[in-house]
């Protein structure tokens, strides 16, 4: 008798705990006839900033939108740098270029897979205006050197959090060092059940250019004060975020666990994501790196544990990049892109699919 295929993520089971309690908010909000920025949107923007200890929060239509409003609001000159780690997801990058800015690779720390804080300086020139430093996987980057940083080369910082709602580093949420943009993907830990996003500041200027820009470039209807776009979260998926961020703590803190598991159960032959003690990390991610990843992707699929890996390509070898970027070598993100193996760690896994996992992969 075969076991049951250990998925990758069910996004299904992954949300069946919530759904009577969307099923309300859906009946709320279609009883309300208000589908656009009304007091859904207005009540998760409220209840995320206060979670994340920020003073404003705009929602928006999606991650890559929080962070092209960022730099839109910024008003960058046109061609200006801006440093970002070269193994990013690609979104991060299109950001940049979307602004007509120019993107700037710099390698990441091969243990923790963020951003070389050694590595930024060297490539600082008189174009660069502002750092955007990626959490990847669900853990900070090393805030307080990139901070630093920042300040003594007068840089703005921005941080991608797509992957990060909930980690913190020395006690300090991210999205609260720079202007934080977030992703509401229906696959990150506080993800929703479409699009959406979010864009995190104390700067009550800037909160107003965000929620300007989201909306036409409108303060007030039809009158138009700048250039904007169409970006906004619905009050539909702005329901649906709010319950799930009542339930982000459960959903961390079972991440948590599972990465424990994998951190104490695996074999010494899998690079596991290294633990910090200044690091509160949620786990959006678990990785290990081999150097045969491959393989045992495929020897775990043969014994019906689905993985995924995050990412294949680095964004300098990728086909839309040709010409746009600076033609450099990254061998670090290459390294990382041909041997990292994503693990299942969803909200729908229990601790024994876990221990099924480990069990199998120490025999290979």
């Amino acid at each position: 008798m075969s076991l049951t295929v250990i998925e990758y993520e069910n996004l299904r089971k992954a949300n069946e705990k919530f759904f009577a309690e969307y099923k309300q908010s859906f009946s709320a909000t279609l009883n309300s006839g208000w589908f656009i920025l009304g007091n859904g949107v207005k009540k998760f923007e409220e209840d995320f900033a206060r979670f994340n200890t920020n003073k404003y929060c705009i929602g928006v239509a999606n991650g890559l939108d929080a962070l092209i409003l960022c730099l839109r609001a910024l008003k960058f000159q046109r061609g200006s740098e801006i440093i970002v780690p070269s193994n990013t997801y690609i979104a991060t990058i299109l950001s940049i270029l979307q602004n007509d800015l120019k993107p700037i690779l710099v390698e990441p720390d091969i243990h923790t897979y963020n951003i070389d804080p050694l590595k930024i300086e060297e490539a600082i020139t008189s174009k660069t205006k502002a750092l955007m430093v990626v959490h990847l996987y669900g853990k900070s980057c090393t805030m307080d050197p990139i901070v630093a940083l920042a300040k003594k080369h007068h840089l703005v910082l921005i941080e991608d959090c797509a992957q990060s709602h909930g980690a913190k580093y020395k006690g300090k949420m991210t999205g609260t060092f720079g202007y934080g943009a977030f992703s509401f993907y229906p696959t990150k830990n506080l993800g929703c059940l479409g699009d959406g996003g979010a864009v995190t500041t104390d700067d009550e200027e800037f909160a107003k250019k965000i929620r300007m820009f989201r909306n036409y470039g409108s303060e007030k209807k039809y009158y138009n004060e700048v250039v904007g776009y169409n970006s906004r979260l619905d009050e539909v998926q702005a329901g649906f975020l709010s319950v799930k961020l009542r339930h982000l703590d459960e959903i961390t803190t079972h991440k948590r666990k599972l990465a424990s598991l994998y951190h104490n159960g695996l074999k010494d032959d899998f690079i596991k994501p290294q633990v910090q003690p200044d690091f509160y990390d949620v786990f959006h991610i678990y990785n290990v790196r081999h150097p045969k990843r491959d393989a045992l992707k495929e020897y775990l699929l043969k014994n019906d544990i689905k993985t995924d890996i995050h990412y294949p390509v680095p964004p300098h070898k990728q086909h839309a990049m040709n010409g746009v970027l600076d033609k450099k070598e990254f061998p670090i993100s290459s390294e990382i892109h041909s041997t990292t193996l994503s693990l299942p760690i969803s909200f729908c896994h229990s601790e024994s699919d876990v221990h099924r996992v480990i069990e199998v992969m120490n025999k290979f």
